[in-house]
């Protein structure tokens, strides 16, 4: 599933391309893709609206369509969202296709189907709980150590499902979780109660350096990741442990364990990391 890196990647690359431009048509060939509102109501409505702002908002791609209204797009476990021209041969699995002022396609592909589309304002979506009420975003600037050590301490669960909770901190899944926690030297089944201050702060030097590493080389095309071009991410071919179960580790050539946690397979090594 993308994360963090992988969507802000996405985010960054479709902005300079689309804001200014308007939506002239749109048309879903699978449109229980669109969660929120019905499809034949999200297709008026997103018709003829200037595109303003292109964001990310935890795994969520918000693009701003003025007067406070959002086209927000999850990309669940398998989704991708392009800009090509028009003579561009539609891929299969491509469920919908927005039509632009200047000839151009914004096309959302998804062979699973498990992303989603979403039209509304911030607060609407989050009072129908179509959008979750996110946690903070572990790369703010305002997101300091100090907050991080206050959400950890009164956790009982383990610090991987703490990681992959978006409620607690936004944007986070396996693969990030998974290095953040081995920079960070501490086991992904450790209680986020018990650390401490000290470690509070590894960790949170860890989330930062994982994830901003990884928006520098675009993401980790670990599955069927592609950036809006098409093109694949470059941080697969440094990860630390994520995908590496029974390999050596890096640091002290014990090979890694798997074990699962939140139902998600979590590699560690039980040398480093404590």
């Amino acid at each position: 599933m993308p994360e963090l890196p992988e969507v802000e990647t996405i985010a960054a690359d479709l902005r300079p391309q689309l804001v200014g431009r308007t939506i002239t048509r749109c048309e879903l060939s699978f449109p229980t893709i669109v969660r929120h509102p019905e499809p034949e109501e999200f297709i008026d409505a997103v018709v003829d609206h200037r595109i303003e702002s292109v964001g990310r908002r935890g795994k969520y791609i918000l693009i701003g369509l003025g007067n406070s209204l959002l086209l927000v797009v999850h990309l669940g476990m398998t989704g991708q969202l392009r800009i090509v021209d028009e003579v561009t041969p539609l891929e299969k699995h491509t469920h919908a296709v927005f039509f632009l002022d200047d000839g151009r396609q914004l096309r959302y592909r998804d062979p699973r189907r498990f992303g989603r589309l979403l039209l509304g304002t911030e607060q609407a979506l989050l009072s129908s709980k179509k959008m979750p009420r996110l946690g903070p975003e572990p790369i703010d600037p305002d997101f300091a150590a100090d907050e991080l050590y206050r959400r950890l301490r009164k956790r009982k669960t383990s610090l991987k499902a703490l990681l992959l909770d978006q409620t607690a901190i936004a944007g986070v899944g396996n693969i990030y979780a998974d290095e953040s926690l081995h920079r960070a030297r501490l086991r992904p089944d450790r209680v986020a109660g018990s650390l401490s201050k000290k470690s509070a702060q590894r960790l949170h030097e860890s989330l930062r350096e994982s994830l901003q590493t990884a928006i520098v080389n675009r993401g980790s095309s670990v599955d069927t990741y592609r950036d809006a071009w098409g093109e694949m991410g470059g941080q697969q071919e440094k990860l630390l442990v994520y995908g590496r179960a029974g390999e050596p580790c890096f640091t002290c050539g014990r090979p890694l364990s798997a074990i699962r946690i939140a139902g998600r397979t979590t590699v560690f090594c039980r040398r480093c990391q404590r």
